[in-house]
C-alpha cells in the first residue's frame, strides 16, 4: 500500500466541503455548519453537549458553529422549562422554509457521488470502516462512562488541610431525606454533566496551585471508569480524598489498595439500628453488614481515613450518637457536623443542634472515641 487511501479521503472530503460551501452560498451557510443545522433540525431541543458529542466535534468548534447559525436566525436557543442551567437548540421558521432544499442538495450531493459506483456497498464499509475509526484509532477513555454533575474550582473545607477541588459524581444508591445534593441522588433527565475530560484540563491548568481533589457524590463507588479517572489525576501528582457511604466494600477495598487513593471520608448515617431509616431505604433491601465490612477495613488504616456523622435534630438522639461511638471506637479520627439547611434537601424539614448541644453530644461520644471532634458549627 503506497498511503493513496489518506489522498483518496482528504480529497473527498474537501471536494464534498467545496460542493456544499457553493451550493449554500445563497443562505449564507458553510459546509462546516451544515451538520449542526441538520442535527438540531431532526433532534428538535438538542443540547450544544449533545450536538457536540453525536458529532464528533470538539466543543469549540461547536459553539462557533452554532452561534453563527443563531446570528442568521436559523436557530434559537432557548432555556430548559424544567432547568434553569440548560440551553436547549432549536430551529427556527426561517430554517424550515429552506431544510428540504437541504436535503435535496444532500441527496443531491449522494447521487453524484455514487455515479458508476455501487454506492450502497460504499456507505455500508464506509459505516464500518468509521465504528473502527472510533474504536481502535481513538478509542474512548475508560473513564468517559463517570458522571459528573459539579465541580466546585477550589475550596479550602472539602480536604481539611488542603487546597483543593471538589467533584461531585451523580447517582447514589441512598436517599438520606436531609442529603442537601437532591439533583445529585435522583439525576434529573435533563440533567447537564461535566465532560470528564474537560473537567481533568481543567486539574491540568491547576498543577501547581491545587493541592489535591476531593471526589464525592452522590456516591462516587457506583460510577463506572472511576478508578481510570482518579488515575489520570494523580498522573498530576495531585492528593485524592475519596468521600463514601460506605456501601460497596469490595470497591472500597478495591480502589483503597491501588494506592492512588490518598485519604477516604465515610459517612457513618447513624446507629445500625437507625440506619435504613436514616438513608431512605426499606429495612428489608438495606443490608448493615456492608457498612460494618466498610468500618472495619478502613480502621486497619490500609489508608487515611476518617468517619464523619451529620447530625440532625429529627434522626439522632444523645444514644443513637453514642451507640456510633461505640461502634466505631478505636478510629482514628471522628467527627459531628452540623445540619445546615439549603434549597436542594430531599425532604424539607430538618433541624440542627445548636452550638452548645452539639458541644454536648460531643462530650458524650468522647466516652468512646477520645480524639472526636467537631465540624461546621456555626456559632450562636
Amino acid at each position: 500500500m503506497d498511503g493513496s487511501f489518506l489522498i483518496d479521503i482528504s480529497a473527498l472530503y474537501r471536494n464534498i466541503q467545496k460542493y456544499f460551501d457553493k451550493t449554500m452560498a445563497r443562505y449564507d451557510i458553510g459546509s462546516g455548519q451544515l451538520i449542526f443545522l441538520f442535527l438540531i433540525n431532526e433532534h428538535e431541543g438538542i443540547t450544544m453537549n449533545e450536538v457536540s458529542r453525536i458529532g464528533e466535534v470538539d466543543k469549540g468548534t461547536t459553539t462557533k458553529s452554532i452561534q453563527k447559525l443563531i446570528e442568521q436566525d436559523y436557530v434559537q436557543s432557548r432555556t430548559d422549562e424544567n432547568d434553569r442551567r440548560v440551553k436547549r437548540l432549536y430551529t427556527t421558521q426561517r430554517a424550515s422554509e429552506i431544510m428540504s432544499t437541504l436535503y435535496d442538495l444532500r441527496n443531491e450531493c449522494r447521487l453524484k457521488l455514487g455515479m458508476n459506483a455501487d454506492f450502497d456497498s460504499f456507505e455500508k464499509l464506509l459505516s464500518r470502516i468509521t465504528t473502527n475509526s472510533r474504536m481502535f484509532l481513538n478509542p474512548e477513555p475508560l473513564y468517559s462512562g463517570i458522571r459528573i454533575g459539579g465541580l466546585q474550582k477550589m475550596t479550602l473545607l472539602d480536604y481539611p488541610g488542603k487546597v483543593a477541588a471538589t467533584i461531585f459524581t451523580g447517582g447514589c444508591n441512598f436517599k438520606c431525606p436531609y442529603c442537601h445534593n437532591r439533583d445529585l441522588v435522583f439525576v434529573p433527565d435533563n440533567y447537564e454533566f461535566y465532560d470528564p475530560d474537560d473537567v481533568l484540563a481543567y486539574l491540568e491548568k491547576r498543577r501547581g496551585i491545587l493541592d489535591g481533589v476531593c471526589i464525592t457524590g452522590g456516591e462516587p463507588l457506583i460510577q463506572d471508569g472511576l478508578t481510570d479517572f482518579i488515575r489520570a489525576i494523580k498522573s498530576m501528582d495531585y492528593l485524592v480524598k475519596l468521600d463514601t457511604n460506605g456501601y460497596y466494600p469490595d470497591r472500597l477495598k478495591e480502589i483503597a489498595e491501588t494506592g492512588m487513593i490518598d485519604c477516604v471520608a465515610m459517612d457513618i448515617k447513624n446507629s445500625p439500628q437507625r440506619y435504613a431509616e436514616t438513608v431512605g431505604l426499606n429495612q428489608d433491601v438495606f443490608r448493615i453488614e456492608k457498612i460494618r465490612e466498610s468500618v472495619e477495613y478502613l480502621k486497619k488504616g490500609t489508608v487515611e481515613y476518617e468517619f464523619r456523622t451529620t447530625v440532625s435534630r429529627e434522626f439522632h438522639t444523645r444514644d443513637d450518637l453514642v451507640e456510633i461511638a461505640r461502634w466505631i471506637r478505636g478510629c482514628r479520627h471522628y467527627y459531628l457536623q452540623q445540619y445546615n439547611d439549603g434549597p436542594n434537601v430531599i425532604q424539607p424539614g430538618w433541624s440542627a443542634y445548636s452550638e452548645e448541644e452539639m458541644k454536648e453530644l460531643l462530650e458524650a461520644v468522647r466516652e468512646f472515641v477520645p480524639e472526636a471532634e467537631l465540624r461546621g458549627v456555626k456559632e450562636g
